[in-house]
């Protein structure tokens, strides 16, 4: 927890929560550029002690590279380490060599203090640079062929994924389908929708027996082992009423009746909040979808399937598909970072 420590001089405004007043019909407390500051103290009040273990030679500094999102954090390096020693070390964490590194010696605030071109300063010590604990190397990648460009080492989706044809999956053995196959050979009436609603059945009778609770309906204990055994078989069970049932709740065009475009919505889980952009089928998801763009980037997706084909306008990382059970539709107001939603704390 975070104790936001007010300011106790007197002329300071104290804010107590509603939880603390007599009068729980009191309007909520407000946040003051005086709360503010105390907890943007709280929070940094050690920053100034961050690097106080490290010795005197010694620096961290982050490595960033021009085709690539990946951040190497804190790297240790000594001052006396040379410009050649910091090229072999981003040649190990990039796979850029240190002939097509051009480096940029960036401080805290991202500003680049000094340039450093391929095959020069190889020899000189990065303490000559005034470096400082926090401050950045970034690597611009100057090969046009390099093999980390165009996110070739970080889009999964330029990787061609493997895809069996049904007919070698048919005849492979020791698969689901091969196992269906041979107990539809032993017993014509089998399924295997009809295997797992048995077996589901059967682990319930189980969970329930070892909680000593009443067994459901249909089963009752073996005199001979003690263990729970199906004494009669429910009504006839129709298949093809459980693959409706299943393609309901899975998503079909009815779990998504209701939904407008436009509509703001909360979905779960997380509580995440925004607006309806997309109501449909989605091929590549199988199944019917709502389509959400988010208010802060909380979500998987950018409005399209997998960078394929686009079915809404999102940034990324701010919009998402979600099943119709997930989202409910409302009075749901975009949040205000600063506001104060619960009673029990200030």
């Amino acid at each position: 927890e975070i104790l936001i420590c007010l300011s106790k001089r007197a002329d300071d405004k104290m804010m107590f929560p509603p939880s603390c007043s007599t009068n729980s019909n009191k309007a909520k407390p407000t946040i003051t550029n005086d709360d503010l500051r105390a907890l943007q103290s709280y929070v940094t009040a050690a920053d100034s002690t961050q690097y106080s273990t490290l010795a005197a030679n010694t620096v961290l500094l982050d490595f960033t590279h021009s085709n690539l999102k990946q951040r190497h954090i804190e790297q240790r390096l000594d001052k006396s380490s040379t410009i050649d020693d910091v090229r072999m070390k981003i040649h190990q964490k990039t796979g850029t060599p240190p002939c097509d590194q051009h480096l940029q010696i960036r401080n805290g605030f991202g500003v680049v203090v000094a340039e450093i071109p391929p095959n020069s300063h190889d020899s000189t010590k990065i303490g000559y640079f005034s470096i400082e604990n926090g401050w950045a190397i970034h690597c611009v990648d100057t090969n046009p062929f390099s093999s980390s460009r165009n996110g070739s080492l970080e889009n999964t989706n330029l990787v061609e994924k493997y895809r069996m044809s049904e007919d070698d999956y048919d005849a492979r053995e020791g698969t689901l389908r091969d196992w269906a196959r041979k107990q539809k050979d032993r017993d014509a009436a089998f399924t295997l929708a009809k295997h797992a609603r048995e077996f589901s059945e059967a682990s319930e009778a189980m969970r329930q027996a070892k909680l000593g609770l009443e067994l459901p309906k249909g089963w009752e204990y073996d005199e001979t082992s003690g263990r729970p055994v199906r004494v009669q078989q429910d009504e006839e069970f129709d298949d093809s009423k459980l693959k409706d049932r299943v393609y309901a709740v899975d998503g079909g065009p009815e779990t998504v009746v209701g939904f407008e475009v436009g509509q703001r919505c909360e979905v779960q889980p997380g509580g995440r909040r925004g607006r309806i952009e997309f109501i449909g089928e989605v091929v590549e998801l199988s199944g019917y979808w709502v389509g959400v763009r988010f208010d802060e980037p909380v979500g998987r997706a950018d409005g399209s399937v997998n960078g394929g084909k686009r079915y809404f306008e999102a940034q990324p990382g701010f919009g998402g598909f979600l099943r119709g059970k997930n989202v409910q539709v409302g009075d749901f107001p975009e949040r205000n970072i600063l506001e104060d939603e619960s009673e029990d704390e200030i």
